[in-house]
């Protein structure tokens, strides 16, 4: 060390070689530490390249733990802004999705105030663009208030009534018997038109319209397009319609069954959707039953998905996810 002995070095400085040797160790373990944070973080950002640092120290709790890391929050936060992996929020422009000035009957805003305590209590919609070089295209989502699910969705390229009706059609398969939710949207013409008001009374469904103040009277639809866009890369211009909507549903299944959600405790919204509801045949890969407090290993493995990355999605070749999650063992730690 420059011709100076550790022995000596430690006598300047006041200090044991048993504690310079015990600080070279720890300094090692916590550079060792982070590198496996970093490579983890990577390899889930290739899955969601938008997940926070939160949702991140969730997600990889239980890799981290069988590898022996223990890491708190703020040591976490740093080995992210070490690594330039730390967010940085994006504004997004949108065009005009909503025609709210018509002849169509309207309805009352019936969730005002109004609690949720289980799943299919109340449904909130709302249709949002996405961009392709082949032409716009337009994504309807219908969400459970209560479990953040996305229980129906349609990506078409009209902004007709026809995909919110075919989005309507999905979640309404998935109802169980008696169950006969709230459904709350803004007044768009798609979802006031005659053929859409039929299609959800005959499902049992309440009409719930915004009244004034549409955005913040709709808030949790708005934010859902928000999500989508902004973690899952649908804000990027896409190829062909065809990628479009392969990425529209890997970032569905992904946020669904991948994305801890902070209104849930940080627990997955398919999860919770699920333990509310009695037994029946899986859906959007579940491969059960669980008690809403659990979170499951989940695979994420989707038909051909466009994969999301730090390039744009546009730009990038359509692979098929590989279907394991994410772990690590001590010895990659060596």
């Amino acid at each position: 060390m420059f011709g100076v002995s550790v022995r000596r070095l430690c006598g300047k400085l006041g200090m044991s070689r048993q504690n310079y040797y015990a600080r070279r160790r720890l300094r090692q373990r916590r550079q060792v530490d982070g590198e496996l944070v970093v490579q983890l973080v990577q390899a889930e950002r290739r899955l969601q390249p938008r997940l926070g640092a939160r949702k991140l120290r969730v997600l990889l709790r239980g890799s981290l733990a069988r590898a022996g890391v223990r890491l708190g929050r703020d040591r976490f936060f740093e080995v992210l802004r070490q690594g330039n992996l730390l967010l940085k929020p994006r504004r997004s422009q949108s065009p005009r999705t909503t025609h709210s000035r018509h002849s169509l009957p309207v309805f009352g805003n019936l969730i005002k105030d109004r609690p949720v305590s289980r799943p299919n209590e109340v449904w909130v919609g709302d249709l949002t663009y996405l961009r392709t070089k082949e032409g716009f295209m337009f994504l309807t989502l219908l969400t459970d208030k209560m479990s953040r699910k996305i229980v129906g969705y349609h990506c078409g390229d009209s902004l007709e009534s026809i995909g919110c009706q075919q989005a309507l059609q999905m979640a309404l398969r998935q109802l169980q018997p008696g169950q006969r939710p709230i459904h709350h949207s803004d007044r768009g013409s798609q979802y006031c038109c005659h053929e859409y008001v039929q299609l959800a009374l005959a499902g049992g469904l309440a009409m719930s319209m915004t009244e004034t103040d549409h955005c913040a009277e709709n808030a949790l639809a708005e934010r859902m397009n928000g999500i989508l866009k902004s973690e899952y890369g649908l804000d990027q211009r896409f190829k062909t319609k065809a990628q479009t909507r392969q990425a529209v549903e890997q970032a569905v299944h992904l946020y669904d069954t991948r994305r801890p959600h902070s209104a849930l405790g940080y627990q997955f919204p398919a999860v919770v959707h699920a333990s509310f509801l009695p037994p029946g045949p899986p859906s959007c890969g579940l491969p059960g039953h669980w008690a809403p407090r659990a979170r499951p290993e989940l695979r994420t493995g989707v038909r051909r998905p466009a994969q999301v990355g730090v390039i744009p999605v546009a730009d990038q070749p359509v692979e098929p996810l590989r279907g394991r999650s994410i772990s690590v063992t001590s010895a990659s730690r060596k």
